[in-house]
């Protein structure tokens, strides 16, 4: 079997949404007021938090080491975690209280006023993602829904809403990584200056 055209038509359509996210205003706008919330969160000595399942759950991990870590440059961390890290906790809690409390339990303890949540879901109604931008708004975060074109109920819960403009998952899922990279290289140019 040939997969060539298949592949090919896989990269075409993933081409078309980064596209039309470019075009988007609407997108792109959302985007450029997270990002200087997320800079302002981290001037002031703040926290950025991640939450997801799945896919979603690897992607918010990943997101979260770009600011902890390193994106383009040597720099100091900032302080950003995936709240699915600690699997004793995670275990705990689901097992104990149910999954759907796994993120909001963590943001009542840890959650501060001025720190941002970031929930990722291409469905846009994961339960327990809900229920911790919640418990978020309830600690004076702010919170940010990552969903796919239908949002879903998250955006309800959301101060901002950034929709990829597909309902596949995979798709949303890519859309979602360079959403998330494109602000982890507008905070880190914006915060430091590349060590020469």
């Amino acid at each position: 079997m040939h997969f060539e055209e298949k592949a090919t038509g896989i990269f075409l359509e993933a081409a078309s949404l980064k596209k039309a996210m470019a075009e988007d205003s609407g997108l792109l706008e959302t985007l450029g007021r997270v990002t200087n919330i997320i800079i302002d969160c981290f001037k002031a000595g703040n926290k950025v938090l991640f939450c997801g399942n799945g896919g979603s759950a690897a992607d918010a991990q990943h997101l979260a080491a770009e600011f902890s870590g390193r994106f383009y440059f040597d720099r100091d961390p900032l302080p950003s975690e995936a709240l699915h890290t600690n699997t004793s906790y995670v275990t705990a809690v689901a097992n104990d209280y149910g999954y759907e409390l796994i993120y909001s339990r963590i943001v009542k303890g840890s959650g501060k006023p001025g720190d941002v949540l970031i929930g990722l879901s291409t469905s846009g109604n994961s339960k327990n993602i809900v229920l911790a931008m919640e418990a978020a708004r309830a600690k004076q975060m702010t919170t940010i829904a990552m969903v796919g074109k239908k949002g879903g109920l998250m955006t309800a819960h959301a101060d901002f809403v950034l929709k990829a403009p597909s309902t596949d998952t995979p798709r949303i899922q890519e859309c979602h990584m360079l959403i998330g990279h494109t602000i982890c290289q507008l905070v880190e140019a914006a915060l430091f200056t590349p060590k020469s």
